[in-house]
């Protein structure tokens, strides 16, 4: 039975699937304003005032999955209609509040917006608030909270604010990494990413069974947590019977990037990744003056299909993965050539069922490709331990220090200590999602036993180094 962590996440690929579904049959565009109805059936609310209002919200989830390469939305979107039912934020006096007589919360208060009522019971005028959280530090009773709306806490890089007119959130691309937090986050699903599963359905159907041109799968490591009611061998049956070609491992790509970045750095003395394009995006958005310490390797996923593309430049190649954030890195001009398309495995677990596959009856195919240690890369801390295999193959002398960020928050702490020449470390991996790649947006589960699969998966690798993974791929040429 396929597993969803929350009614979000289904009620998203509930959308997904029809979508999905009228494209493959080529009625989308006749059926557009069906699909809520057939979603919602009945005249019964289940989550909003009205069954009218559930649908409204329906059709512009459905509007956002056919939205396609060819719109200039950007990958984070908020529903306006959606994002009506969490309280203002801000730091709020609870009714744990006793009217004591210190009044702590006031003398400390730079803006003089502590009041009191006739009960002494201390109030917030949020016209002169200014949220420095103060008055919370020193109330002897804790009475004084800071209620930050889901998305707000989620958002690590303070990309979401509040509407003024309406209260809905907002989200500034200026700050936003793409990073996905919010959506998952978000517990009436008003911040979603936008699809492009309708690209990858045109690709399929236009290859004509891969005669016209082949059309590559590239799936993330992370792969192996994720659909946990069939095997993996299984899923990559079904992926296959979707029309594509061949599946190819994107650790594979994680190989090659791994044995490079160690060269780069025995040669440099310092660097980052460029593994996580919302790591990347971050240091660009918010420490520019560290950029030049981003490694210049292309990430795994962009590093693969520019293999896949040199050996058959009329070749198509979609990159199936957890990650959000991969969405806003295929469309950029030095990742363009190379990536064709790109779709999450909650979008696939969508493409699956429209085409009503049945996975556990499916016979198993073969995934192997890839080193364990490029296998490792879709959870924290494996990028660290492949660099320094790969430091070790190519006979590096260097003494590697690594910081291993877990997390965009570990991200932002590491590169102030490096722009302030206190990093202890000359390596910093950095992963914007908790827990590495196994905790992105776009998972299907997310949870810590992903990190034991993932590294149960990569003791099943046949290539058991670096070097014996890449040569394996050279000896293909």
């Amino acid at each position: 039975m396929r597993k969803f962590d929350t009614k979000i996440q289904h009620l998203k690929y509930k959308v997904l699937r029809e979508v999905a579904r009228h494209a493959w049959n080529g009625d989308l565009q006749e059926s557009f304003i069906d699909i809520p109805k057939k979603i919602i059936p009945g005249k019964t609310p289940t989550m909003r005032c009205c069954v009218y209002k559930e649908r409204a919200i329906l059709t512009e989830r459905v509007k956002l999955a056919m939205s396609g390469e060819k719109s200039r939305l950007p990958v984070i979107n908020v529903i306006d209609i959606a994002c009506d039912e969490c309280p203002a934020g801000g730091y709020t006096v609870t009714d744990s509040c006793r009217g004591c007589l210190a009044h702590r919360c006031e003398d400390v208060c730079p803006r003089n917006a502590i009041v009191f009522d006739e009960h002494q019971k201390a109030h917030i005028d949020k016209t002169k608030c200014v949220n420095c959280g103060r008055c919370a530090q020193v109330c002897p009773y804790s009475a004084i909270l800071n209620r930050k709306r889901p998305c707000e806490n989620a958002c690590k890089v303070k990309a979401i604010s509040m509407d003024t007119t309406d209260c809905s959130a907002s989200v500034d691309q200026s700050k936003c990494i793409s990073c996905g937090a919010c959506v998952y986050q978000c517990p009436f699903g008003a911040i979603t990413d936008r699809s492009f599963i309708l690209d990858v359905i045109d690709l399929l159907q236009k290859s004509n069974g891969n005669e016209n041109y082949k059309v590559f799968a590239v799936v993330a490591p992370s792969i192996s947590s994720q659909f946990t009611y069939a095997r993996l061998g299984q899923v990559i049956t079904a992926i296959k019977k979707l029309g594509f070609y061949t599946v190819v491992e994107a650790a594979l790509g994680a190989d090659m990037v791994a044995y490079k970045e160690a060269g780069e750095l025995a040669e440099k003395g310092m660097l980052t990744s460029s593994c996580c394009p919302a790591f990347v995006e971050y240091v660009e958005k918010q420490f520019p003056a560290l950029k030049e310490h981003v490694s210049h390797n292309l990430s795994p996923m962009a590093e693969i299909a520019k293999y896949i593309k040199s050996s058959d430049p009329e070749a198509k190649v979609v990159f199936i993965g957890p990650c959000t954030a991969k969405k806003a890195e295929f469309r950029k001009e030095r990742v363009r050539p190379y990536i064709d398309s790109v779709i999450t495995f909650e979008e696939l677990q969508a493409l699956f069922d429209s085409r009503d596959f049945i996975l556990d009856d499916l016979d198993d195919d073969v995934l192997d490709n890839a080193s364990y240690y490029g296998r490792i890369f879709a959870r924290s801390g494996g990028l660290s331990d492949a660099v320094a295999q790969g430091l070790k193959e190519r006979g590096e002398e260097f003494d590697l220090r690594c910081v291993a960020c877990d997390g965009i928050e570990a991200c932002r702490t590491a590169l102030l200590k490096l722009s302030k020449g206190r990093l202890d470390g000359n390596f910093i991996e950095g992963m914007a999602c908790t827990g590495g790649c196994i905790g992105g947006a776009g998972c299907l589960t997310h949870g810590e036993k992903n990190k034991a699969e993932v590294d149960e998966y990569g003791r099943e690798a046949l290539e058991k180094t670096i070097s014996d993974a890449i040569s394996v791929l050279h000896h293909c040429d």
